[in-house]
């Protein structure tokens, strides 16, 4: 556990090292006339904004001159009203303590005087968004992921753009396209995946760095991106031109993706992408046109309600769907994916779903756009003879804590009596470890993972049951 400990010498004086909370009781016992001294040896000696301790406790802090300071951020859907900071009286100095999970990933400002909104001046970390940068604050257990940086000794994809106009729509848009490294030497054809808000996922969350980083470790097999922009984005994600705008997704962009690049031209072959409401759009044109998209990535998505009525009837049963939503989302979004999530499992969807301590942000979906695109389009590194999962078999949760050091749970279902082998691969497909090999009855099971001995690092944990498999991954950070 991490901890900090503060020293302060005062007048000569030493006071011994204490926690934050320490600090403050000490603050509010001292003199008025001497706290400021204290105030300004405390930020002299500390060198990490925000003060993160026992794991889970992050202790925001502001010096300056000011009548109020608070902390909107994706934990208070950006309302500056909801955190506000405490002074010590006599001082300079703002506080406010917060509990958050140890691996979580949250961006927040602090407003002063109610009206100037501003990064952490003393947090060196931030995190590009919609309206600017905000300052990020990253719990010891979170893991930055690594397939976000530019990477100059890789190979790199090209992007190119194109000014795109839409007869269904009627305006113009810039299209961008990613085409992975070696395409021009090749007769090789390659997988799409449509991306919505696509230039803000290349700007904004690095995708072209992603899709480089993910190629060059195998871990996908190289693909073509279509990055597309929306011109009227409510509307045609979720509005009044919503069925024009799928028309010019099915009806224009992917004839002309065909025909001018090298494609698979196959659902099988095709993915959608997008967060938010371009997540609900993805999961329209694949409940809409499975003959076109055969799978689906919603992040942090809106989900209008026949998409539950589309799931429930089975009209895209083959359909592969990956969704993720952040614990301090918007808070309509979080009801609105869960339901769906049940409505998928109930009908038997291959679905992956993951929760995580996070934001509707840009900082959020950046860091997983890896796991549907492994889930789509898997490399030789995280394809371990696939086989075909029946969710009417087995079902392999997501191991908790993760990340984790050096003890994680293992949970899994199996609804019938069958022999279970869970295996333990490296993230380039080597085997690692058998943790189970045993015939077990129907019912939910778990086990613990003790990984003493292993280096951090990313690892795949496989479930197999017969001839059905499934497979998640397991972060491993000392």
């Amino acid at each position: 556990m991490k901890k900090f400990l503060l020293a302060i010498i005062l007048l000569g004086a030493s006071l011994h090292a204490q926690t934050f909370s320490d600090f403050i009781d000490d603050l509010n016992a001292a003199a008025s006339g001497d706290r400021q001294a204290m105030v300004d040896s405390f930020m002299a000696a500390t060198t990490t904004f925000p003060v993160i301790e026992a794991d889970t406790i992050a202790n925001f802090v502001y010096q300056g001159t000011a009548t109020s300071v608070s902390i909107p951020g994706d934990a208070t859907g950006w309302d500056p009203g909801v955190l506000p900071m405490s002074q010590i009286a006599g001082t300079n100095f703002w506080y406010r303590s917060e509990i958050y999970e140890s691996n979580a990933r949250l961006d927040y400002k602090f407003v002063v005087n109610g009206t100037s909104w501003i990064l952490d001046p003393r947090n060196d970390f931030t995190v590009l968004g919609g309206f600017g940068p905000n300052s990020e604050l990253r719990m010891p257990n979170f893991v930055q992921p690594l397939e976000i940086e530019f990477y100059p000794g890789i190979p790199h994809g090209t992007l190119s753009d194109t000014s795109f106009f839409s007869s269904n729509l009627g305006d113009t848009r810039t299209v961008r396209v990613y085409l992975p490294p070696g395409y021009d030497s090749s007769s090789d054809r390659y997988p799409v995946v449509v991306v919505h808000d696509g230039l803000e996922f290349v700007t904004l969350a690095s995708a072209n760095n992603v899709l480089d980083y993910l190629i060059d470790e195998q871990l996908i097999e190289p693909v073509i991106g279509v990055f597309i922009p929306p011109v009227n984005r409510t509307e045609e994600y979720a509005g009044s031109l919503q069925d024009q705008f799928e028309l010019f997704i099915v009806d224009e962009i992917i004839p002309w993706i065909d025909t001018r690049y090298r494609t698979q031209a196959t659902a099988e072959s095709r993915a959608v992408m997008g967060a938010s409401n371009g997540g609900n759009i993805s999961l329209v044109l694949g409940f809409e046109h499975s003959d076109v998209f055969g799978n689906v990535a919603a992040l942090s998505s809106n989900v209008q309600s026949s998409l539950n009525t589309d799931a429930g009837n089975q009209v895209a049963p083959d359909l592969n769907i990956y969704m993720n939503i952040g614990l301090y989302d918007i808070p309509v979004l979080i009801p609105l994916v869960r339901n769906f999530r049940d409505v998928l499992e109930a009908n038997n969807y291959n679905l992956q779903y993951a929760e995580y301590p996070d934001g509707h942000s840009w900082g959020f979906w950046r860091g997983f756009i890896d796991d549907p695109l492994q889930m789509f389009f898997p490399g030789p590194a995280t394809s371990i003879e696939d086989e075909p999962l029946s969710p009417d078999n087995f079902q392999l949760f997501h191991n908790y804590p993760n990340p984790f050091n050096p003890q994680t749970t293992i949970e899994f279902d199996v609804r019938k009596s069958a022999n279970v082998v869970i295996t333990v691969y490296d993230i380039r497909g080597q085997k690692i470890d058998t943790l189970l090999n045993t015939r077990l009855v129907a019912g939910r099971h778990k086990l613990s993972w003790q990984a003493v001995d292993l280096p951090s690092g990313v690892y795949l944990l496989e479930l197999r049951a017969g001839e059905r498999r499934q497979v998640r991954k397991a972060v491993l950070m000392k």
